[in-house]
Protein backbone atom coordinates (compact mmCIF):
# COMPACT_ATOMS: atom_id res chain seq x y z
CA UNK A 1 0.00 0.00 0.00
CA UNK A 2 2.92 2.33 0.65
CA UNK A 3 3.99 1.85 -2.97
CA UNK A 4 0.51 2.35 -4.43
CA UNK A 5 0.90 4.92 -7.18
CA UNK A 6 -2.68 5.25 -8.43
CA UNK A 7 -5.34 5.38 -5.71
CA UNK A 8 -9.10 5.75 -5.77
CA UNK A 9 -10.50 7.46 -2.66
CA UNK A 10 -14.23 7.34 -1.93
CA UNK A 11 -15.82 9.67 0.60
CA UNK A 12 -19.43 9.47 1.78
CA UNK A 13 -22.02 12.16 2.34
CA UNK A 14 -21.83 11.87 6.11
CA UNK A 15 -18.13 12.83 6.03
CA UNK A 16 -18.77 16.03 4.03
CA UNK A 17 -22.00 17.49 5.36
CA UNK A 18 -23.45 19.09 8.46
CA UNK A 19 -26.22 17.47 10.48
CA UNK A 20 -28.65 19.80 8.68
CA UNK A 21 -27.58 18.43 5.32
CA UNK A 22 -25.50 21.27 3.86
CA UNK A 23 -21.84 21.00 2.87
CA UNK A 24 -19.39 21.46 5.72
CA UNK A 25 -16.59 23.63 4.28
CA UNK A 26 -14.19 22.71 7.07
CA UNK A 27 -14.66 18.99 6.45
CA UNK A 28 -14.16 19.41 2.71
CA UNK A 29 -11.02 21.48 3.28
CA UNK A 30 -9.62 18.91 5.72
CA UNK A 31 -10.06 16.13 3.15
CA UNK A 32 -8.55 18.24 0.37
CA UNK A 33 -5.53 19.02 2.58
CA UNK A 34 -4.85 15.28 2.89
CA UNK A 35 -5.39 14.52 -0.80
CA UNK A 36 -3.28 17.44 -2.00
CA UNK A 37 -0.39 16.39 0.25
CA UNK A 38 -0.60 12.78 -0.97
CA UNK A 39 -0.44 13.96 -4.59
CA UNK A 40 2.95 15.56 -3.98
CA UNK A 41 6.11 13.63 -3.15
CA UNK A 42 6.95 14.31 0.49
CA UNK A 43 9.01 12.67 3.23
CA UNK A 44 10.55 10.24 0.75
CA UNK A 45 7.17 8.94 -0.40
CA UNK A 46 6.40 8.83 -4.11
CA UNK A 47 3.74 11.15 -5.49
CA UNK A 48 0.36 9.50 -5.99
CA UNK A 49 -2.27 9.86 -8.68
CA UNK A 50 -5.63 10.15 -6.95
CA UNK A 51 -9.16 9.79 -8.26
CA UNK A 52 -11.80 11.01 -5.82
CA UNK A 53 -15.24 9.39 -5.84
CA UNK A 54 -17.37 11.79 -3.85
CA UNK A 55 -20.91 11.46 -2.61
CA UNK A 56 -22.68 14.51 -1.30
CA UNK A 57 -24.55 16.00 -4.27
CA UNK A 58 -28.04 15.10 -3.05
CA UNK A 59 -27.16 15.96 0.55
CA UNK A 60 -25.75 19.33 -0.53
CA UNK A 61 -28.94 20.14 -2.43
CA UNK A 62 -31.35 19.47 0.43
CA UNK A 63 -31.06 22.74 2.35
CA UNK A 64 -31.12 25.05 -0.72
CA UNK A 65 -34.36 23.36 -1.84
CA UNK A 66 -35.92 23.57 1.61
CA UNK A 67 -35.84 19.81 2.19
CA UNK A 68 -35.16 18.68 5.74
CA UNK A 69 -34.31 15.09 4.82
CA UNK A 70 -33.28 13.00 1.84
CA UNK A 71 -36.37 12.46 -0.35
CA UNK A 72 -37.42 8.92 -1.18
CA UNK A 73 -38.78 9.55 -4.66
CA UNK A 74 -36.35 9.57 -7.59
CA UNK A 75 -37.57 12.85 -9.12
CA UNK A 76 -36.86 14.93 -6.00
CA UNK A 77 -33.55 13.13 -5.46
CA UNK A 78 -32.58 14.13 -8.99
CA UNK A 79 -33.64 17.74 -8.36
CA UNK A 80 -31.54 17.83 -5.18
CA UNK A 81 -28.60 16.28 -7.04
CA UNK A 82 -28.90 18.87 -9.81
CA UNK A 83 -28.63 21.73 -7.32
CA UNK A 84 -26.14 20.01 -5.03
CA UNK A 85 -23.68 18.71 -7.65
CA UNK A 86 -22.78 22.26 -8.70
CA UNK A 87 -22.31 23.31 -5.07
CA UNK A 88 -20.20 20.21 -4.37
CA UNK A 89 -17.83 20.70 -7.29
CA UNK A 90 -17.60 24.45 -6.66
CA UNK A 91 -16.56 23.73 -3.07
CA UNK A 92 -13.91 21.22 -4.21
CA UNK A 93 -12.69 23.60 -6.95
CA UNK A 94 -12.18 26.42 -4.44
CA UNK A 95 -10.52 24.15 -1.91
CA UNK A 96 -8.07 22.49 -4.35
CA UNK A 97 -7.28 25.92 -5.84
CA UNK A 98 -5.42 26.67 -2.57
CA UNK A 99 -2.85 24.13 -3.84
CA UNK A 100 -2.96 25.16 -7.48
CA UNK A 101 -4.75 21.95 -8.40
CA UNK A 102 -7.41 21.88 -11.13
CA UNK A 103 -10.57 19.82 -10.66
CA UNK A 104 -12.31 17.78 -13.36
CA UNK A 105 -15.88 16.53 -12.90
CA UNK A 106 -16.80 13.06 -14.21
CA UNK A 107 -20.40 11.89 -13.82
CA UNK A 108 -21.16 8.23 -14.52
CA UNK A 109 -24.12 5.86 -14.59
CA UNK A 110 -23.94 2.08 -14.53
CA UNK A 111 -25.02 2.26 -18.17
CA UNK A 112 -21.67 3.92 -18.92
CA UNK A 113 -19.93 0.95 -17.35
CA UNK A 114 -21.96 -1.57 -19.32
CA UNK A 115 -21.49 -0.06 -22.79
CA UNK A 116 -18.00 -0.86 -23.98
CA UNK A 117 -17.51 2.35 -25.98
CA UNK A 118 -18.60 4.46 -23.00
CA UNK A 119 -16.36 2.42 -20.71
CA UNK A 120 -13.32 3.03 -22.91
CA UNK A 121 -14.14 6.74 -23.16
CA UNK A 122 -14.48 7.01 -19.37
CA UNK A 123 -11.06 5.39 -18.95
CA UNK A 124 -9.44 7.71 -21.50
CA UNK A 125 -10.93 10.80 -19.85
CA UNK A 126 -9.85 9.83 -16.34
CA UNK A 127 -6.40 8.74 -17.51
CA UNK A 128 -5.87 12.02 -19.39
CA UNK A 129 -7.04 14.12 -16.43
CA UNK A 130 -4.46 12.37 -14.24
CA UNK A 131 -1.75 12.77 -16.88
CA UNK A 132 -2.49 16.52 -17.06
CA UNK A 133 -2.24 16.90 -13.29
CA UNK A 134 -5.93 17.45 -12.62
CA UNK A 135 -7.96 15.91 -9.81
CA UNK A 136 -10.85 13.84 -11.22
CA UNK A 137 -13.94 13.98 -9.02
CA UNK A 138 -16.35 11.19 -9.86
CA UNK A 139 -19.97 10.88 -8.81
CA UNK A 140 -23.00 9.00 -10.01
CA UNK A 141 -24.95 11.04 -12.54
CA UNK A 142 -28.02 11.18 -10.31
CA UNK A 143 -29.81 13.76 -12.44
CA UNK A 144 -30.27 11.41 -15.41
CA UNK A 145 -29.98 7.93 -13.88
CA UNK A 146 -33.15 5.87 -13.83
CA UNK A 147 -33.87 3.22 -11.22
CA UNK A 148 -32.74 0.59 -13.72
CA UNK A 149 -29.31 2.11 -14.39
CA UNK A 150 -28.41 3.45 -10.96
CA UNK A 151 -25.48 2.14 -8.97
CA UNK A 152 -27.51 2.88 -5.86
CA UNK A 153 -24.42 3.63 -3.82
CA UNK A 154 -21.06 5.22 -4.54
CA UNK A 155 -19.16 2.46 -2.74
CA UNK A 156 -19.84 0.04 -5.59
CA UNK A 157 -19.15 2.81 -8.11
CA UNK A 158 -15.77 3.41 -6.42
CA UNK A 159 -14.85 -0.29 -6.68
CA UNK A 160 -15.66 -0.29 -10.39
CA UNK A 161 -13.81 2.99 -10.96
CA UNK A 162 -10.76 1.51 -9.18
CA UNK A 163 -10.86 -1.34 -11.67
CA UNK A 164 -11.55 1.04 -14.57
CA UNK A 165 -8.48 3.22 -13.91
CA UNK A 166 -6.28 0.22 -12.97
CA UNK A 167 -5.77 1.52 -9.43
CA UNK A 168 -3.27 0.01 -7.02
CA UNK A 169 -5.41 0.77 -3.97
CA UNK A 170 -8.99 1.68 -3.02
CA UNK A 171 -9.58 3.75 0.12
CA UNK A 172 -13.17 3.85 1.43
CA UNK A 173 -13.70 6.69 3.88
CA UNK A 174 -16.62 6.50 6.28
CA UNK A 175 -17.84 7.97 9.56
CA UNK A 176 -16.58 4.79 11.28
CA UNK A 177 -12.88 3.91 11.61
CA UNK A 178 -13.20 0.42 10.13
CA UNK A 179 -15.27 -2.75 10.14
CA UNK A 180 -16.27 -4.06 13.56
CA UNK A 181 -17.40 -7.52 14.62
CA UNK A 182 -20.57 -5.94 16.02
CA UNK A 183 -22.18 -2.54 16.52
CA UNK A 184 -19.25 -0.09 17.06
CA UNK A 185 -21.38 1.77 19.62
CA UNK A 186 -21.69 -1.27 21.86
CA UNK A 187 -18.88 -1.92 24.37
CA UNK A 188 -16.95 -5.07 23.58
CA UNK A 189 -17.14 -4.72 19.81
CA UNK A 190 -13.69 -5.01 18.22
CA UNK A 191 -12.34 -3.62 14.98
CA UNK A 192 -11.39 -6.23 12.41
CA UNK A 193 -7.92 -5.22 11.22
CA UNK A 194 -7.49 -7.57 8.27
CA UNK A 195 -9.77 -9.50 5.93
CA UNK A 196 -8.22 -12.17 3.72
CA UNK A 197 -11.49 -13.58 2.40
CA UNK A 198 -15.13 -14.37 3.11
CA UNK A 199 -14.26 -16.73 5.98
CA UNK A 200 -12.89 -13.83 8.01
CA UNK A 201 -16.35 -12.26 7.98
CA UNK A 202 -18.39 -15.31 8.96
CA UNK A 203 -20.54 -14.52 11.96
CA UNK A 204 -19.86 -10.77 11.70
CA UNK A 205 -22.97 -8.60 12.08
CA UNK A 206 -22.86 -5.80 9.52
CA UNK A 207 -25.33 -2.96 10.08
CA UNK A 208 -27.27 -1.43 7.22
CA UNK A 209 -27.59 2.28 8.02
CA UNK A 210 -25.18 5.18 8.18
CA UNK A 211 -25.28 7.27 11.35
CA UNK A 212 -25.89 10.63 9.69
CA UNK A 213 -28.91 9.63 7.65
CA UNK A 214 -27.92 11.61 4.53
CA UNK A 215 -26.31 8.80 2.52
CA UNK A 216 -27.47 5.57 0.94
CA UNK A 217 -24.63 3.34 2.04
CA UNK A 218 -23.72 1.96 5.40
CA UNK A 219 -21.28 -0.83 6.17
CA UNK A 220 -23.04 -3.42 3.99
CA UNK A 221 -22.28 -1.53 0.78
CA UNK A 222 -18.71 -0.83 1.85
CA UNK A 223 -17.97 -4.48 2.54
CA UNK A 224 -19.55 -5.47 -0.77
CA UNK A 225 -17.47 -2.82 -2.59
CA UNK A 226 -14.35 -4.09 -0.84
CA UNK A 227 -15.17 -7.63 -2.00
CA UNK A 228 -15.61 -6.45 -5.60
CA UNK A 229 -12.28 -4.59 -5.62
CA UNK A 230 -10.35 -7.27 -3.72
CA UNK A 231 -11.75 -9.91 -6.06
CA UNK A 232 -10.38 -7.89 -8.98
CA UNK A 233 -6.90 -7.78 -7.43
CA UNK A 234 -7.13 -4.36 -5.74
CA UNK A 235 -6.43 -4.10 -1.98
CA UNK A 236 -8.83 -1.95 0.03
CA UNK A 237 -8.55 0.13 3.20
CA UNK A 238 -11.79 0.99 5.00
CA UNK A 239 -11.39 3.71 7.60
CA UNK A 240 -12.76 7.06 8.76
CA UNK A 241 -12.28 10.33 6.89
CA UNK A 242 -10.29 11.64 9.85
CA UNK A 243 -7.69 8.90 9.26
CA UNK A 244 -7.39 9.38 5.49
CA UNK A 245 -3.79 10.59 5.78
CA UNK A 246 -2.73 7.37 7.52
CA UNK A 247 -4.46 5.25 4.89
CA UNK A 248 -2.78 7.07 2.00
CA UNK A 249 0.63 6.93 3.72
CA UNK A 250 0.33 3.16 4.16
CA UNK A 251 0.20 3.36 7.94
CA UNK A 252 -1.88 0.82 9.84
CA UNK A 253 -5.44 2.07 10.13
CA UNK A 254 -8.99 0.84 9.73
CA UNK A 255 -9.66 -2.51 8.09
CA UNK A 256 -7.40 -3.84 5.34
CA UNK A 257 -9.04 -6.10 2.74
CA UNK A 258 -6.33 -8.10 0.99
CA UNK A 259 -6.62 -8.75 -2.74
CA UNK A 260 -8.27 -12.15 -3.23
CA UNK A 261 -8.27 -12.42 -7.02
CA UNK A 262 -6.70 -11.17 -10.20
CA UNK A 263 -7.70 -8.40 -12.54
CA UNK A 264 -10.49 -9.59 -14.85
CA UNK A 265 -11.58 -8.41 -18.27
CA UNK A 266 -13.28 -5.03 -17.94
CA UNK A 267 -16.58 -6.15 -19.39
CA UNK A 268 -16.80 -9.14 -17.03
CA UNK A 269 -16.55 -6.97 -13.93
CA UNK A 270 -19.30 -4.62 -15.08
CA UNK A 271 -21.34 -7.58 -16.25
CA UNK A 272 -21.19 -9.08 -12.75
CA UNK A 273 -21.63 -5.90 -10.71
CA UNK A 274 -23.00 -3.04 -12.82
CA UNK A 275 -25.39 -4.58 -15.32
CA UNK A 276 -29.13 -5.09 -14.86
CA UNK A 277 -30.36 -8.37 -16.37
CA UNK A 278 -33.25 -7.78 -18.75
CA UNK A 279 -34.38 -11.40 -18.75
CA UNK A 280 -33.41 -14.93 -17.84
CA UNK A 281 -32.54 -18.22 -19.51
CA UNK A 282 -33.47 -21.39 -17.63
CA UNK A 283 -30.79 -24.06 -18.03
CA UNK A 284 -31.23 -27.81 -17.73
CA UNK A 285 -28.91 -29.68 -15.36
CA UNK A 286 -26.46 -30.61 -18.11
CA UNK A 287 -26.12 -27.03 -19.28
CA UNK A 288 -25.54 -25.81 -15.70
CA UNK A 289 -22.70 -28.32 -15.35
CA UNK A 290 -21.22 -27.33 -18.72
CA UNK A 291 -21.34 -23.59 -18.02
CA UNK A 292 -20.31 -23.66 -14.35
CA UNK A 293 -17.88 -26.58 -14.19
CA UNK A 294 -16.43 -26.73 -17.69
CA UNK A 295 -16.75 -22.99 -18.45
CA UNK A 296 -18.29 -23.62 -21.87
CA UNK A 297 -20.53 -21.37 -23.95
CA UNK A 298 -24.30 -21.80 -23.63
CA UNK A 299 -25.91 -23.57 -26.58
CA UNK A 300 -29.63 -23.73 -27.47
CA UNK A 301 -29.78 -27.46 -26.63
CA UNK A 302 -29.27 -26.76 -22.92
CA UNK A 303 -31.97 -24.10 -22.49
CA UNK A 304 -35.29 -25.16 -20.99
CA UNK A 305 -37.06 -21.79 -20.85
CA UNK A 306 -36.91 -18.05 -21.54
CA UNK A 307 -38.15 -15.16 -19.39
CA UNK A 308 -38.30 -11.40 -20.00
CA UNK A 309 -38.04 -9.06 -22.96
CA UNK A 310 -34.55 -8.52 -24.33
CA UNK A 311 -32.69 -8.04 -27.57
CA UNK A 312 -29.38 -9.41 -28.82
CA UNK A 313 -26.50 -7.91 -26.83
CA UNK A 314 -28.51 -7.39 -23.63
CA UNK A 315 -27.40 -8.85 -20.26
CA UNK A 316 -29.45 -11.83 -19.03
CA UNK A 317 -29.31 -14.14 -16.04
CA UNK A 318 -28.61 -17.84 -16.45
CA UNK A 319 -30.64 -19.81 -13.90
CA UNK A 320 -30.91 -23.45 -12.94
CA UNK A 321 -34.27 -25.20 -12.87
CA UNK A 322 -34.85 -24.14 -9.24
CA UNK A 323 -34.53 -20.46 -10.21
CA UNK A 324 -31.06 -19.91 -8.72
CA UNK A 325 -28.91 -17.53 -10.80
CA UNK A 326 -25.62 -19.25 -11.63
CA UNK A 327 -24.22 -16.84 -14.22
CA UNK A 328 -24.83 -13.65 -16.18
CA UNK A 329 -24.06 -13.09 -19.83
CA UNK A 330 -24.69 -11.15 -23.03
CA UNK A 331 -27.25 -12.94 -25.17
CA UNK A 332 -26.83 -13.30 -28.94
CA UNK A 333 -30.53 -13.58 -29.81
CA UNK A 334 -33.73 -11.61 -29.19
CA UNK A 335 -36.14 -13.07 -26.64
CA UNK A 336 -38.77 -13.75 -29.31
CA UNK A 337 -36.27 -15.73 -31.41
CA UNK A 338 -35.28 -18.19 -28.72
CA UNK A 339 -38.40 -20.34 -28.09
CA UNK A 340 -38.11 -22.17 -31.41
CA UNK A 341 -34.39 -22.82 -30.81
CA UNK A 342 -34.66 -24.44 -27.38
CA UNK A 343 -33.43 -27.98 -26.94
CA UNK A 344 -32.09 -28.21 -30.47
CA UNK A 345 -28.53 -28.65 -31.72
CA UNK A 346 -26.79 -25.82 -33.56
CA UNK A 347 -26.15 -28.14 -36.50
CA UNK A 348 -29.86 -28.90 -36.83
CA UNK A 349 -30.74 -25.20 -36.54
CA UNK A 350 -28.19 -24.20 -39.16
CA UNK A 351 -29.58 -26.81 -41.56
CA UNK A 352 -33.17 -25.63 -41.05
CA UNK A 353 -32.81 -21.87 -40.45
CA UNK A 354 -29.44 -20.94 -41.99
CA UNK A 355 -25.79 -20.52 -40.89
CA UNK A 356 -26.61 -17.50 -38.67
CA UNK A 357 -28.18 -19.92 -36.19
CA UNK A 358 -25.09 -22.10 -35.82
CA UNK A 359 -23.78 -20.13 -32.85
CA UNK A 360 -23.88 -19.90 -29.09
CA UNK A 361 -26.77 -18.26 -27.27
CA UNK A 362 -24.21 -16.83 -24.82
CA UNK A 363 -20.50 -17.05 -25.68
CA UNK A 364 -18.16 -17.99 -22.82
CA UNK A 365 -16.17 -14.77 -23.38
CA UNK A 366 -19.34 -12.79 -22.59
CA UNK A 367 -20.30 -14.81 -19.53
CA UNK A 368 -19.44 -14.43 -15.86
CA UNK A 369 -20.20 -16.91 -13.07
CA UNK A 370 -22.03 -15.63 -10.00
CA UNK A 371 -20.62 -16.78 -6.67
CA UNK A 372 -23.19 -16.69 -3.90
Amino acid sequence: MVDARRVVVKVGSSSLTTAAGGLDADRVDALVDVLAKARGAQDGAAAKEIVLVSSGAIAAGLAPLGLDRRPRDLARQQAAASVGQGLLVARYTASFARYGVRVGQVLLTSDDMSRRAHYRNAYRTLDKLLAMGAMPIVNENDTVATDEIRFGDNDRLAALVAHLVRADLLVLLSDVDGLYDGDPGIPGSARIEEVHGRKDLEGVSIGSAGKAGVGTGGMVTKVEAARIAAGAGIPVVLTSASQAADALAGRRTGTHFHATGKRSADRLLWLAHASTPLGALILDDGAVQAVVKRRTSLLPAGIAGVEGHFTAGDPVELRDTSGHAVARGLVNFDANELPRLLGRSTRELARELGPAYEREVVHRDDLVLLHH
